[in-house]
């Protein structure tokens, strides 16, 4: 793991200019197609139903009822409970759009490991194709980093024991960066949770994409930041120079525009390369950004779709907690 402090001043000095870059024409239109098959759209409630979930994967599949050419691309992916996992693998049979669930005793973290390792099993025996886990902030805060590592291989384990024939989820790491406190506990967190992930005993190294570093639950504030972001890129990038894999990165929580997600994709492109602007490598875990995301584009491909007062006729609105 690093070990010398993060330079706070220069992180927030280089996330800010991202912020302030601007990109116009053919460009935009791209990196808004591009952001929007990005985000994993999400309901997390108590008061999910299976009607619910299936209103949300047919947002996913098709983001807009409006003629848009070429067609919007569908979303990342779909964030339920492990208890509507099945649900939504039916209602997403036939797309491309995977079914991510949360587990590991969401959001708190705060059960035994063996709850909340069977709790990840049963989402995996239910279809996911992709499980959120928590780490436990308690744990990380008072150094016991040890017992952190075994929580994230024990879950990568859990997520590799799959059927036969059954692709193994991938696996999301969630670090809770606004209950960390700094920018160092943030870097020596991804750094911990990816060597972790990548050094399960008896199983083989992972491949481009099967772990992600995620920064929020988006039940905590702050959530994504852009610094806090940087900070997770940079371990992302470091441990690919040194060992040529590529881990995932998962910004959640807070996310609401179009212009701020373009400024996390122009981050991501300097910070790790272009490789990395794919769904396989970056996802945004913010719901209520597919819809200002389809707004701008509707301004760009279909203004006629607009309002004389600049309304949009149609938006396919979807507000959950993110």
């Amino acid at each position: 793991m690093r070990d010398r402090p993060v330079e706070s001043v220069t992180v927030i000095a280089r996330a800010t200019r991202f912020s302030k870059r601007s990109i116009k024409g053919p460009s935009k239109r791209q990196a808004l197609r591009m952001a929007l098959s990005m985000i994993d759209l999400t309901t997390l409630e108590g008061k999910d139903s299976a009607e619910k979930v299936r209103a949300l994967c047919r947002k996913a599949i098709a983001p807009s009822e409006l003629a848009f050419d070429p067609p919007l691309p569908s979303v990342g992916a779909v964030c339920v409970y492990p208890a509507l996992v099945q649900v939504a693998r039916e209602a997403l049979q036939g797309s491309c759009v995977k079914v991510a669930s949360v587990a590991t005793g969401f959001p708190s973290g705060q059960y035994p490991l063996d709850v909340r390792l069977e709790d990840c099993r049963r989402a995996v025996h239910a279809g996911a194709h992709e499980i959120d886990m928590v780490i436990s902030r308690g744990l990380f805060l008072e150094g016991k980093y040890d017992e952190i590592r075994r929580e994230i291989q024990q879950t990568r384990a859990v997520c590799l024991a799959t059927a036969p024939g059954q692709s193994a989820p991938h696996l999301k790491i969630i670090l809770e960066t606004g209950e960390l406190g700094t920018l160092d506990s943030i870097r020596r967190a991804s750094d911990l949770a990816i060597d972790a992930a990548v050094s399960v005993p008896g199983a083989a190294a992972p491949a481009d994409g099967d772990v992600f570093i995620k920064t929020s639950t988006g039940k905590v504030q702050p959530a994504a930041t852009m610094p806090v972001t940087l900070v997770m890129l940079e371990a992302i990038r470091d441990h690919f120079l040194a060992t040529g894999t590529r881990i995932g990165m998962k910004p959640a929580g807070g996310i609401r525009t179009a212009k701020s997600a373009i400024a996390y994709l122009v981050m991501v492109k300097e910070t790790l390369g272009e490789e990395w602007l794919t769904p396989s490598l970056f996802r945004f875990g913010a719901s209520t950004l597919a819809n200002d995301v389809i707004r701008q584009l509707l301004r760009l491909e279909l203004p006629s779709a607009l309002d004389v007062g600049g309304g949009v006729r149609y938006a396919a609105s979807y507000d959950p907690s993110e």
